[in-house]
């Protein structure tokens, strides 16, 4: 891994927590992530399944997690399966977690390799009368692919059909969602990997430049200071590619006079950022350019403040949606009219501001976290307003990444950003 090692006390307080939650002798399983082949023998990069990651901080291949704190084996409270390392697997794929190493990074002490794991599995399922298994309920989760957690609950619930069985995911959607500090220092790292790399194309930017030189800026500057890379998919949308709300091609050329949108972002140790700007290819904005891009700001200063604890996230996407339309009226993109007759399921605001201002963030980009259910202090949540003019040829979004505080506005992660129009006007030309 790039990162530096993890304070192993993060994952002993994870799984604290959320053996703490489990029903009386009840037994969870989390499972690693596959690596997914492309064709012949090439495979994607591996992404460990941000659960087993959560709760134990092991981010390789073939992975197994138990946790089972009812049962009358000590030692068997805390179990990891790991894939067998041996010489000729560290010469060819690298070394592989050893079990002294397992417990450096988790803190568990029980390690035992995965041949031994159905002999052990019998053992624990005569002592446990529930068995947590680990679906995706995500609100965006749209899953076609058989994962490796859904192979191994399928053979758990067919060889143990007479226990009970729980789901992992409605405590994991708490938990994930409020941020230990350790985390919030991780997120605050990608954040200021993500500073380097936008500060750099404040000089790197000029007309003619093509937006995958740009995508190319930011992976060297991600690279060089242990990130894996972008968090996400990276939109880099000159012109009207802006009002494209997931434009990923990044293939055109950036022309004198237009904006360039920049939805990108770091990852750092699994925990992602999410940044976005929108910067002039000549290094100044129009005067519509730059008072557009101060409405969206505005919308943003102010949603930022509603990020409280006890805010509901309707609600206060209701109350965004008020700001914006002011904001809309002044530009003369909405007049009273529109207002007096829109439709109330979609608003007139959302002709130019179609899509939500906050979103959960954490080890997923879109991170774990009940929508109906109030805010907390430490969840940490994205704010990115954004007005899209087709008509124009541009589209302006702002975000940043902020954390709800028990008292007072939420902290930014991503306050040494520039966002002020004078401020990136005066670093493009200098």
């Amino acid at each position: 891994m790039k990162y530096l090692p993890i304070d192993k006390n993060l994952f002993i307080k994870n799984r604290k927590n959320f053996t703490a939650k489990m029903k009386p002798n009840s037994l969870a399983v989390f499972n690693s992530n596959d690596i997914y082949p492309i064709s012949a023998d090439s495979t994607m990069p591996f992404e460990q399944h941000r659960d087993i990651f959560y709760l134990s901080g092991v981010d390789q291949e073939e992975s197994i997690l138990v946790l089972f704190p009812n049962c009358p084996k000590e030692k068997h409270r805390e179990i990891l399966f790991l894939k067998e390392t041996n010489d000729h697997i560290a010469v060819w794929e690298g070394e592989k977690l050893t079990k002294e190493a397992a417990f450096e990074t988790s803190g568990i002490q029980t390690v035992y390799w995965l041949k031994d794991m159905e002999k052990i599995m019998f053992e624990l399922m005569t002592q446990c009368d529930t068995i947590y298994i680990n679906t995706n309920e995500h609100y965006r989760a749209n899953v076609e692919t058989q994962t490796r957690e859904d192979r191994y609950t399928k053979w758990l619930k067919e060889k143990y059909p007479a226990h009970s069985v729980a789901k992992s995911n409605p405590i994991l959607q708490r938990l994930r969602s409020v941020k230990d500090p350790i985390e919030i220092e991780l997120m605050q790292k990608a954040c200021n990997i993500t500073e380097k790399g936008f500060r750099r194309l404040l000089n790197f930017v000029k007309p003619n430049v093509w937006e995958y030189e740009i995508e190319a800026e930011l992976m060297h500057e991600f690279l060089r200071n242990r990130s894996k890379g972008f968090a996400y998919t990276p939109i880099i949308a000159s012109g009207n590619n802006a009002n494209v709300l997931h434009y990923v091609q990044n293939n055109q050329q950036c022309k004198t006079g237009d904006l360039i949108l920049l939805d990108v972002a770091a990852e750092y140790a699994n925990y992602s950022s999410d940044l976005t700007r929108t910067i002039p290819v000549s290094g100044k904005f129009s005067k519509r350019q730059k008072d557009v891009y101060n409405a969206v700001n505005r919308v943003k200063k102010e949603a930022t403040k509603m990020l409280l604890p006890g805010t509901m996230w309707a609600d206060y996407h209701v109350e965004v949606g008020k700001i914006m339309t002011s904001e809309l009226k002044g530009l003369g993109l909405l007049d009273k009219a529109d207002v007096q007759n829109e439709n109330p399921d979609w608003p007139a605001y959302k002709k130019y501001f179609m899509h939500g201002t906050s979103h959960h963030i954490g080890l997923d980009t879109h991170d774990y976290g009940i929508l109906t259910e109030p805010m907390l202090p430490n969840m940490v949540f994205t704010v990115e307003p954004g007005i899209y003019i087709p008509d124009e040829g541009f589209g302006i979004r702002l975000e940043d990444d902020v954390v709800i505080q028990e008292k007072g506005e939420p902290f930014n992660l991503m306050q040494n950003i520039p966002i002020e129009v004078e401020e990136i006007e005066e670093l493009m030309n200098s």
